[in-house]
């Protein structure tokens, strides 16, 4: 496995890429902070430790451009041990925050499971069917009977977790627990607003009633 570390104290970036060379890992460490998304696409890592404060552009808005082209796991390795900068950099598509100073095992440990949760994502089946719909996970559509709707990345994480469960239903506290765990951030009235739009694509696209709601219990297809 190769891991890119995005560090800019030189000490600290040494004693990561000592750690994780003597963990048997693939390194690069980059010591050149400019066009840093670029360089990250061009190295090809299955993983990149990244610092928010770095010379240039911030760890967030690195984070923002790798996304707009690649789902490589990623995890902050920072000082700041604010809330607010992890749920940040949660929503920004990190796939976990570590604050230093770190405990090595603990580091690997958490290298570890995102680079499986990783490997296992990959090998998720990107299309699923119910009931002559077909959801199409990597472009993000459900298509039927020859109409396709495109649907937003929340729209789309909903519609993934009920074909998941279908037959079943599907309480909201449940979707909503599912979306936090998937990075979605969004509360009950949120929730709302999205089943509605979905409803509403659906509809569109000749699928009545595809989506049925058990008062008092949740949703089901």
């Amino acid at each position: 496995m190769h891991i890119l570390i995005v560090e800019d104290e030189s000490a600290i970036r040494q004693e990561l890429r000592l750690l994780l060379e003597n963990a048997l890992y693939r390194v690069t460490a980059l010591d050149d902070f400019t066009n840093v998304p670029e360089q990250v696409l061009s190295c090809g890592p299955d993983l990149v430790l990244l610092d928010l404060n770095l010379p240039g552009e911030s760890g967030f808005d690195i984070c923002t451009r790798i996304r707009a082209s690649s789902e490589v796991p990623i995890i902050f390795v920072t000082s700041r041990t604010d809330s607010m900068d992890e749920l940040t950099g949660l929503m920004k598509g990190g796939d976990d925050y570590i604050t230093k100073p770190f405990q090595a095992p603990i580091l690997l440990a958490h290298i570890a499971a995102v680079l499986k949760r990783a490997a296992r994502e990959g090998t998720e089946v990107t299309k699923l069917t119910h009931k002559g719909a077909e959801l199409d996970i990597a472009r993000g559509s459900l298509s039927f009977c020859g109409q396709v709707v495109e649907l937003t990345k929340n729209e789309l994480k909903i519609m993934h977790y009920l074909f998941l469960n279908k037959e079943k239903i599907v309480s909201r506290a449940n979707l909503i627990e599912y979306l936090w765990d998937n990075q979605v951030f969004i509360d009950d009235n949120t929730l709302s607003v999205n089943m509605t739009r979905i409803r509403a694509k659906l509809e569109q696209a000749g699928m009545h009633d595809f989506i049925r709601t058990k008062r008092g219990m949740g949703y089901s297809i």
